[in-house]
């Protein structure tokens, strides 16, 4: 039999928006953003609440970043959070909401929140970002089932300059509905716990940031970033709108223009 994860229950026929906290409003941050506002506007046109984001960087939008990532000219000097939610909220009449500080496990007191949200999307350029982050939500674990905000998912993008990858993995152990044709999971690991090797060895340190667009595009190449948040947005909306997964991820080449799903096994 095909092993599978059923979406939880709560997240099913939601009555509310379901809360999705974003981590990074940076090349493929920016990009997931615009991936959720589509996301978003199908969930209710088909009929469901759709999503309630919070989008959360501490960083501002400086030369290197206009037009590689979706910035302009005349968003220069603003928090990147901040410009990106008033034009998402702007073009889709939604009220999102930025965050200008970083998502970490020591001030998720002073986040919205606490920090919870059922959904969480990092798109950080570091691993140490991504081991608070784990550590956040591992913090969450006991938070109680009649939480509307429990969180539930953990999806973690990364990239080189030409490849990429998307790990989604459940907050804990999700309860799975009974079935005869498929293998349920109740979990899927996170990346924190799956690939801690591969992270802490990729760990180069280096988080300088970039002086002019071209020395960016030697960090990502043109394209990477959007084609990982669409192929990331695309996950997302088969686990939303299918309400099953048989696959957990999936690891790209653009320059090869390969893709390779992660299965759930």
């Amino acid at each position: 039999m095909k092993a599978v994860h059923f979406l939880h229950k709560s997240l099913i026929a939601p009555y509310n928006p379901i809360s999705v906290n974003l981590i990074g409003a940076g090349g493929t941050g920016s990009n997931m953003l615009m991936a959720l506002g589509k996301l978003n506007f199908t969930l209710i046109a088909l009929g469901a609440p759709g999503l309630q984001v919070t989008l959360y960087d501490d960083d501002i939008v400086t030369e290197p970043t206009v037009g590689r990532q979706i910035f302009a000219e005349c968003e220069l000097g603003l928090p990147k959070a901040v410009a990106l939610i008033n034009r998402v909220n702007r073009f889709w009449g939604l009220n999102w909401k930025a965050v200008t500080e970083k998502f970490t496990n020591e001030n998720l007191m002073f986040l919205p929140n606490d920090g919870k949200a059922s959904i969480t999307i990092s798109c950080v350029d570091n691993v140490g970002a991504r081991f608070s982050i784990a550590e956040a939500l591992k913090s969450f674990a006991k938070v109680s089932e009649h939480d509307r905000d429990k969180p539930l998912y953990w999806m973690d993008l990364g990239n080189s300059q030409y490849t990429g990858q998307a790990v989604l993995g459940t907050i804990g152990s999700l309860a799975q509905p009974k079935s005869e044709q498929y293998e349920t999971r109740p979990v899927l690991p996170i990346v924190t716990d799956e690939f801690r090797e591969a992270l802490l060895q990729a760990d180069t340190g280096d988080d300088t940031p970039s002086c002019s667009t071209a020395e960016a595009l030697q960090k990502q190449d043109l394209f990477t970033n959007p084609t990982l948040a669409n192929l990331g947005g695309e996950l997302l909306w088969l686990l939303l709108h299918e309400k099953v997964l048989q696959v957990r991820g999936f690891f790209m080449n653009i320059r090869d223009f390969k893709t390779t799903p992660i299965k759930i096994v």
